[in-house]
């Protein structure tokens, strides 16, 4: 290779940060290697070369420091293709697992192109690294700084959102095809979309061959620092990294942030038997726990391996990638799957203040995002309420469940389902967290679509060809009295009222709601609660809906418009249960359905809630009580007013029995309550109803 000549500054080898440097006259390659021997970079001209153009090799005695591997290479250039390449010992039975042949996957790669290649010659040919330019015209764009409790969250999938025909779209499943819908999303009101994984992740297997059960959700990861190639309309290689620049700018246009799901818990190399990708060839005792004297992998993901997450090396290695999204991406948040796993010491134990989670909190480029845990992990950790500090929100399980089973008609689950709505005082409060700590919701990509939770009265998984047996089966959903689609009028419209039902308490509910894409307009994964690997029609958005279930979308972006208007609905602190003044209605009041004040112990679904008219001291609209009825119960009730609610001016915003468009007035000026003091409920139905209070009765009463 031609060497030209250099000016004298350049000749000096930098050992940080890591990855694959880009200066005006060169690369700069930096790499992390404890035990290894000898570390070289294999460069390619094209994608499809099966061996290196070039091969540079790190000297030893000048390019490494300490455990910090640097050669700079003049002449190259953005675009260049590499991989790495470390010698060491191969000791299995003591953690080492080097492989002189393997080519290795940059860990701080900020991008790949192609695909594994064929190995006919026992050589691993994953993907290879291309070096980036991260100039970008950004047009001034910055992070959007929403708070939590203004946030609705809309969960999504970057293939699945558009893949589908009926998108209509000229970019289908990219980046590009998001921003075709943006007017969409904004139409719809969410304010921030959280995208399943992202990050780099194999499209075919280590052979070089389409997977036959492909991990369509991206949970699988072998990048941590590179957008995925597969969500790009150009096969350019890099150019993945323009586009998603490109769709977050434009959200930010839209008003809407852009929320990560990482997932630092695992990676695609596997177990013992898994592929030498990148970590494994590069220090394999480091970035994963091991045990047996590093003979095997601890398996906290239920996916093989584990991250060594609290290792330093590791930890510092999250840290810079987080860092990265933010700075580079200007992406808002990030939720963190399998999050208890960031708790576990290096032998697996879980540990107050967990050094990465304290770090994330702490973190000055980090502030003005999101973080949000999973809190849970696949061996039985469970920390919703206590995974962490004020900084951390969380995926609220209890939430889910309760909501899901007080709906079905469980027993004994009235005060479960006021506590929820309430914003979760018994998991977040006793930290000195708040409502907006709670991220509620009702279904996830992980499980049953809303519309199949309440057609499915069992996991259908068949086309996983994993016999049904993949999929939790603790789903706490019914089917009404048909298992999957049906032509019957009874059991559709108790159906549609179910889930009007869940999507009006989700979005009634103190806290921060998240909704999963198509809820909204009944998509449907037949019954499927496990859709890892169904890149097709199953899990794939059919834009058809919105058409078809018209009505429902109408009622869903009526209620988002509702709570974002409303803050009684969205406190920033818990209810009490008490009042600022004598005489003045409690910010929270429970009846029954007589309208006394309720009894917790007794096994009745129906209840009344009466939210007091809330607005913050710089809040100068009017703001509005809110009386919620529900009737959870398998008949028609009569539900008597609070005596404390007769004399207000109340008007209907919601009836989840009502025909459409009777069933939501968006403005709250629905028909007047006058002076009836009796309301019949229809079985499994939820009502509610506004009245506003004005600045001047705030001021009045000592609010504003």
């Amino acid at each position: 290779m031609h060497m030209p000549h250099l000016h004298p500054a350049l000749q000096f080898t930098h050992p940080l940060p890591y990855g694959a440097l880009l200066h005006d006259h060169g690369v700069q390659f930096v790499v992390f290697s404890r035990s290894a021997t000898a570390m070289r970079v294999l460069l390619y001209d094209s994608v499809l070369d099966a061996d290196p153009s070039e091969i540079i090799r790190f000297d030893p005695e000048t390019d490494r420091w300490g455990d910090v591997w640097s050669v700079f290479v003049p002449g190259l250039k953005a675009g260049q293709l590499y991989h790495l390449q470390a010698d060491g010992p191969y000791e299995p039975q003591l953690g080492q697992r080097f492989d002189g042949t393997a080519r290795l996957v940059d860990p701080f790669a900020k991008a790949l192109t192609g695909c594994y290649m064929p190995a006919e010659d026992g050589i691993t040919r994953p993907p290879k690294c291309v070096v980036i330019d991260d100039a970008f015209d950004w047009q001034g764009d910055r992070h959007l700084r929403r708070s939590l409790s203004e946030t609705v969250i809309y969960e999504m999938h970057v293939k699945g959102f558009t893949r589908s025909a009926t998108s209509g779209v000229e970019n289908p499943g990219t980046y590009l095809g998001v921003i075709e819908k943006i007017p969409y999303l904004k139409s719809l009101g969410v304010t921030a979309v959280e995208l399943m994984p992202v990050h780099e992740f194999p499209i075919h297997d280590t052979h070089g061959r389409a997977m036959s059960r492909p991990n369509y959700w991206g949970y699988d990861p072998m990048a941590f620092f590179a957008p995925h190639r597969g969500y790009a309309t150009s096969n350019e290689p890099g150019a993945q990294v323009n586009e998603f620049k490109t769709m977050v700018r434009e959200m930010h246009k839209a008003g809407i942030e852009v929320i990560l799901d990482v997932v630092f818990n695992h990676t695609c190399e596997g177990n013992e038997l898994g592929p030498t990708v990148s970590f494994k060839g590069l220090e394999n005792r480091v970035y994963y726990m091991l045990e047996n004297g590093g003979a095997y992998y601890r398996n906290y993901s239920g996916c093989g391996n584990t991250v060594n997450g609290n290792h330093p090396i590791c930890r510092e290695m999250i840290f810079l990638c987080l860092r990265h999204w933010v700075h580079n991406y200007h992406v808002d948040g990030f939720r963190f799957d399998l999050a208890s796993i960031l708790s576990r010491d290096r032998e697996g134990h879980l540990v107050p203040n967990p050094p990465l989670v304290e770090q994330i909190a702490e973190d000055p480029m980090l502030a003005d995002t999101k973080v949000i845990a999973e809190a849970w992990d696949a061996a039985g950790a469970y920390q919703v309420g206590t995974f962490a500090s004020m900084r951390w929100a969380e995926w609220n399980g209890m939430y889910r469940d309760d909501i899901r089973a007080f709906w079905r008609g469980d027993g004994h689950k009235r005060g479960a389902l006021a506590t929820r709505m309430a914003g979760s005082s018994d998991l977040f409060e006793h930290g000195g967290r708040k409502p907006y700590h709670s991220i509620n919701f009702i279904t996830s990509h992980d499980g049953f679509t809303l519309s199949d939770l309440v057609s499915y009265s069992r996991k259908h998984n068949e086309a996983n060809s994993e016999g049904n047996r993949d999929g939790d089966n603790n789903n706490y959903s019914a089917n009404y009295g048909v298992e999957g689609p049906t032509r019957r009028k009874d059991v559709e419209s108790l159906r549609l009222r179910q889930i009007k039902n869940m999507l009006a308490t989700l979005l009634l509910s103190q806290g921060v709601p998240m909704i999963v894409h198509g809820d909204e307009c009944r998509r449907t994964q037949k019954g499927n609660n496990n859709a890892y690997c169904q890149d097709n029609e199953i899990s794939w958005f059919d834009w058809g809906l919105i058409h078809e279930n018209a009505d429902l979308v109408r009622f869903v972006r009526s209620l988002i418009t509702f709570r974002k208007s409303e803050p009684t609905v969205r406190r920033e602190t818990f209810l009490r249960g008490t009042s600022d003044q004598p005489g003045d209605l409690p910010d929270v009041s429970w009846f029954a359905s007589d309208g006394r004040p309720i009894n917790w112990t007794e096994d009745d679904p129906c209840l009344v809630c009466l939210l007091k008219a809330h607005a913050s001291p710089d809040d100068l609209a009017a703001t509005r009580h809110v009386l919620i009825l529900i009737n959870g119960s398998h008949q028609a009730r009569e539900f008597m007013l609070p005596p404390v609610a007769r004399s207000q001016p109340w008007r209907l915003l919601l009836d989840t029995a009502a025909e459409t468009p009777e069933d939501i007035y968006p403005e709250g000026d629905g028909p007047s309550l006058a002076s009836r003091r009796k309301l019949n409920l229809q079985d499994r139905s939820m009502v509610c109803y506004v009245a506003e209070q004005t600045v001047a009765k705030r001021r009045k009463a000592g609010g504003a």
